[in-house]
């Protein structure tokens, strides 16, 4: 359980609090790109991951370009193979 897969599925782990990291594929739409930025970053850090989802495939059976990771420890790991170091988002001031 420590993956989320699919559009749907990571926005959802991103709302409760429960991603850690949120990875999109270059080849995601751009439309998927534009949504997940919009709505995960507010929750969790977004990294652009060079896989494709081809490549993704051999993870999840499935071509996807999204993925959200609920793991922190999974998280931190593909945060650093991706060359990012994932930051914990912006807190609103109060």
């Amino acid at each position: 359980g420590g993956l989320a897969v699919g559009f749907d599925a990571a926005k959802e782990k991103a709302y409760r609090g429960e991603a850690a990291l949120v990875l999109l594929a270059p080849d995601a739409s751009p439309g998927t790109q534009k949504r997940v930025r919009d709505i995960c970053e507010e929750h969790c850090p977004v990294v652009a991951v060079h896989l494709t989802q081809y490549d993704l495939s051999a993870i999840t059976r499935k071509p996807v370009g999204v993925l959200a990771i609920t793991n922190k420890d999974l998280a931190a790991l593909c945060a650093k193979a991706a060359g990012a170091a994932p930051q914990p988002p912006e807190e609103e001031p109060v």
